[in-house]
């Protein structure tokens, strides 16, 4: 087990996002911080460490149990890490993640949106 391993690997193996390519560029994005400090996906986290991700508009805070650079079953994820997400963030979450992500509704005959129209829906969702 490695003493230090990158922001975006852990991010990865923990399970935070489904592939390490979503997690590097969350990291580009400057969605994941420590405190104020924006990181870049090659940054060393230690145990111990309290990182912050932005993930789908929401803010999740993860600290660092065990710097793990592989990825593991879920079961086994759950030891690397101590979720210190406010309560708050959690239950907004959790009604968002229940009530679906498939209530959009375009009227008929409007057609795909444009990209104009899809750059304001992703603003709109905190997505970019």
């Amino acid at each position: 087990m490695p003493a230090k391993v990158r922001v975006d690997k852990w991010l990865w193996s923990i399970r935070v996002f489904k592939t390490r390519t979503l997690s590097t560029t969350a990291c580009k994005k400057g969605h994941v911080s420590i405190g104020e400090q924006i990181l870049k996906p090659s940054y060393l986290l230690v145990e111990g460490d309290i990182v912050t991700a932005k993930k789908e508009g929401f803010n999740r805070v993860y600290k660092v149990v065990k710097p793990i650079a592989k990825r593991v079953g879920a079961k086994l994820a759950v030891d690397c890490y101590v979720e210190l997400t406010p309560k708050e963030e959690l239950q907004k979450y959790e009604a968002w993640y229940l009530a679906g992500k498939g209530n959009e509704y375009r009227a008929k005959g409007e057609g795909r949106p444009t990209k104009k129209e899809r750059r304001e829906i992703e603003g709109f969702k905190g997505l970019s």
